[in-house]
């Protein structure tokens, strides 16, 4: 950045910095900043013209999670084949797997469709993530000793629910407007740890799961541990902020709040 008006404090208004916005739409300034810009930039029609187009080529480029893969060439997939054959077969030869005891023999990782996989990965994360699952479950797929254990509670007593984490907001969702620009682009699960924990969360409220939102990240909403989820509504520089509590699942929301913000 060499733009002498990014900072607060200086000259920030028309004529707008594109690499201002282009900052304050990717999240990079901090909570403060991202505070006191939105609402200039949100009664300002140039520099909502700037943000819609910075939009637009965000959705352009998350639709290239619907294009086709190609296949890999027959010569790599039977490179590929051979690879794990030998090593499941090496695995299989090994001490560790013939001296386990019995009930703790290795357990081979269950072959997956990887092509129904891809489909609903790709749908959310895009190409270059979904080429990345592909190769992860390939590796996945070889034959691993695993022996079965069981963990427990030191004398059975249950351990307290996590400490909340994430930046703090209201009950009501109030303070939730200066964290949207440091969300966008994020995808991290806080204490639901995975997407489909959030997938069913998402279903639990009446939404849909395969809505691909803007941003997600975790939230202290006055106390309680939840995670925080971005949509976009069809108007520009408008969004919905659903937040979920960490006990959410399949038939509990547990919705922390659910608010519209930006330009009504």
């Amino acid at each position: 950045m060499t733009d002498e008006s990014r900072g607060i404090g200086g000259t920030v208004g028309p004529p707008w910095s594109v690499d201002v916005l282009a900052d304050l739409h990717a999240g990079v300034l901090d909570e403060r900043e991202a505070a006191e810009l939105w609402p200039l930039v949100n009664a300002d029609p140039e520099a909502l013209a700037i943000i819609e187009a910075l939009e637009a080529t965000t959705a352009d480029l998350a639709e290239l999670a619907n294009e086709p893969v190609a296949p890999m060439p027959a010569e790599f997939a039977a490179r590929l084949d051979a690879a794990l054959a030998a090593e499941m077969q090496a695995r299989q030869a090994s001490p560790a797997f013939q001296g386990a005891p019995e009930g703790q023999q290795a357990q081979v990782a269950p072959v997956v469709d990887l092509a129904a996989a891809r489909r609903k990965r790709n749908k959310r994360i895009g190409w270059g993530a979904g080429i990345a699952t592909v190769a992860a479950a390939a590796i996945a797929a070889v034959a691993i000793v695993v022996p079965t254990t069981q963990q427990s509670t030191p004398g059975g007593v249950a351990q307290p629910p996590p400490a909340p984490t994430g930046s703090s907001v209201g009950g009501d969702g109030g303070g939730a407007e200066a964290l949207v620009g440091k969300a966008i682009g994020v995808r991290d699960f806080g204490s639901l740890k995975t997407e489909e924990r959030l997938d069913a969360c998402v279903e639990a409220a009446g939404l849909d799961p395969d809505v691909r939102p803007e941003g997600i990240r975790p939230v202290n909403v006055a106390g309680k541990d939840g995670v925080m989820v971005i949509y976009t509504t069809g108007k520009l520089a408008q969004f919905r902020i659903v937040a979920f509590g960490a006990d959410c699942g399949p038939g509990n929301a547990s919705v922390l709040f659910d608010k519209i913000i930006g330009q009504k």
